[in-house]
């Protein structure tokens, strides 16, 4: 996978430098829209349960039919919490007119809309592994219909 803003991220790593992620997404969001979409965990967890995770609502849906077999494990759960949060992000981001991948000044990565709200992906999918509640497939179902 080529993402051109880890070359340009390294060179001013090495120059003592840091670039804020803020910096990347303008500079390369493509490839910041790649890196984001990854969610490594929660695909194994999701293929483990023989659900594919196709960036679709449907994703969605199936996620949330998934055993909260996570919540047993205190290590996994927030790493997994993140994950679910940018795979909502992707999704929105590929399938609603508008939406793109916002960082704020923290750091944090959110979800613009067209109309200029902002979705805090990731604490939804915190919320949704700690709980199962909001649903993904409901946050997205609200989300997109505004």
């Amino acid at each position: 996978m080529n993402m051109s803003f880890l070359d340009r991220w390294r060179r001013r790593q090495r120059a003592d430098r840091s670039v804020p992620l803020a910096e990347s997404v303008r500079a390369d969001p493509e490839s910041v829209v790649e890196l984001l979409s990854e969610c490594g965990l929660l695909r194994a967890q999701a293929a483990t349960a023989g659900v594919e995770l196709d960036d679709s609502v449907r994703s969605l849906e199936a996620l949330d039919q998934l055993q909260p077999v996570w919540r047993d494990d205190p290590e996994v759960l927030p790493w997994l919490g993140n994950d679910a949060g940018l795979y909502l992000g992707t999704v929105l981001v590929r399938t609603v007119r508008g939406a793109v991948w916002h960082v704020w000044p923290d750091g944090q990565p959110v979800v613009r809309l067209a109309s200029g709200r902002e979705i805090d992906v990731v604490e939804a999918g915190h919320e949704w592994a700690d709980t199962g509640a909001p649903e993904l497939s409901q946050l997205y179902a609200e989300v997109s219909e505004s």
